[in-house]
């Protein structure tokens, strides 16, 4: 028997007549599947498999992380009850079986139900490591952007030596990064010397077509009628005119990415210690209502979380040791000239001036020097936080108590699952072709 509670007071139910319990693992998924795959979709032999595994593994860790953030042991922002994608989502399938390989003429690649696939871009590099016995491929994954050009990406294990590249000199042995929204890279080094600055690509601002493509859009037929309240088929002219507004984004992203990894590349390959900030960057842009509006919009096209998330995996390859200062650490409260520190720092203040020792410096060059000098101090170990202490942080209006990154709360400190390989839709090695 079981008891539930409700206003009146208490209902006792039998366990026959209750819902019978099912697991939301990845295996228990796909047995519930198979077993009714036949009687709710007797039309699944048309696709391939995997189009059905990727959803269920997208729902098994949907699932879980709603349940880890309902009892409290998820870090970053509450996670609902997961719910359908929209047709908007973006498409993608994920293979793990089946035949998926490189084709020798580097122009083609071999996937399960789809076939041999011709590439835009040569795959010779993947091939030759593959050829060499240096890479294993885990997975293929095939996605769709709002251009409507469909792509492949392989998951893969690579063997690989920790080398600088010869034409890449070493330039300085730590610098400080400081982000931000109208320069997206500012570096300097602990002596107070400005190495790059890097303008913000603002290639969503730049297309001003796509303003001039989505009032054309309000105008037109949609696939919702605001008046009758009810959906409707949206025209041609709708169609292409959507077409045309995703062109207008994908281009926007592309020259987002090749700013971002251009100069963290450059920064991997040139500096030997190199410090950045950790920023909440999804929690910057959560408040603030109508009244924020452009400057959350600003912050989404700078891509600000990127450069961290690129320099994590590029100081690896290149031999370089990456330092994360400490999300409260006060790198532009601080003055680079005496160690004072400002209790409040408008972010219209575009330039720092100290009152003790008066200094005046741009407020990113300042701090950038300051974080450099952290990195000069820091001998911790690669990649821990820095900085650490009861200082405010950045932009805050009081004495905050500073957490680990990997604490603190935002969305892009989200807890991975922890299962093994085999809950989680991860394939075994299949080598070359599976």
């Amino acid at each position: 028997m079981a008891r539930f509670k409700i206003p009146d007071g208490w209902v006792v139910q039998a366990e026959a007549d209750l819902t019978p319990v099912l697991g939301w693992s990845l295996p228990a998924l796909r047995r519930v599947w198979n077993a009714r795959k036949d009687s709710a979709a007797p039309w699944w032999k048309e696709n391939s498999k995997e189009a059905y595994n990727s959803g269920l593994d997208s729902l098994a860790r949907s699932l879980e992380s709603w349940w880890k953030s309902r009892g409290g042991r998820r870090a970053g922002r509450p996670v609902g009850f997961p719910r359908f994608h929209t047709k908007r989502a973006r498409a993608s399938v994920r293979f793990t079986t089946g035949p998926i390989r490189l084709e020798p003429d580097r122009h083609h690649v071999t996937l399960p139900r789809l076939g041999r696939i011709r590439t835009h871009e040569s795959t010779r590099k993947l091939a030759l490591r593959i050829e060499n016995a240096t890479a294993r491929v885990l997975s293929a994954t095939v996605a769709k952007d709002s251009d409507g050009r469909w792509h492949v990406s392989f998951q893969t294990l690579v063997q690989r030596t920790t080398t600088r590249p010869a034409h890449a000199g070493i330039r300085h042995a730590v610098v400080g990064v400081d982000v931000g929204v109208k320069d997206l890279l500012v570096v300097a080094t602990p002596d107070g010397a400005e190495v790059e600055r890097v303008p913000a690509p603002r290639s969503l601002a730049r297309a001003q077509v796509r303003r001039a493509l989505q009032r054309k859009a309000s105008r037109q037929q949609a696939p919702y009628d605001p008046q009758s309240k009810h959906k409707r088929l949206p025209s041609k002219r709708w169609r292409r005119t959507q077409a045309l507004i995703g062109k207008a984004h994908a281009r926007a992203a592309s020259i987002r990415r090749d700013t971002v990894q251009k100069a963290t590349t450059r920064l991997a390959q040139q500096h030997l210690t190199i410090t950045v900030e950790t920023l909440n960057v999804s929690g910057m842009r959560t408040a603030g209502g109508a009244r924020k509006r452009g400057l959350n919009r600003a912050l989404a096209d700078a891509a600000l979380a990127q450069v961290r998330r690129m320099l994590a995996y590029k100081t690896i390859w290149y031999g370089s040791r990456l330092v994360e200062a400490d999300r409260w650490y006060p790198s532009s409260k601080t003055c680079s000239g005496c160690g004072s520190r400002k209790p409040r720092l408008l972010l219209a203040e575009r330039s720092y001036v100290c009152e003790h020792c008066g200094l005046v410096i741009d407020r990113d060059l300042n701090a950038a020097i300051n974080l450099a000098r952290l990195g000069e101090t820091h001998t911790v170990s690669e990649r821990s936080p820095a900085g650490s202490g009861p200082v405010a942080g950045r932009g805050a209006m009081q004495e905050t108590e500073s957490a680990p990154a990997g604490d603190a709360a935002g969305r892009e400190t989200s807890t991975p699952p922890q299962h093994p390989l085999d809950q989680t839709g991860t394939a075994s090695p299949q080598g070359e072709a599976a």
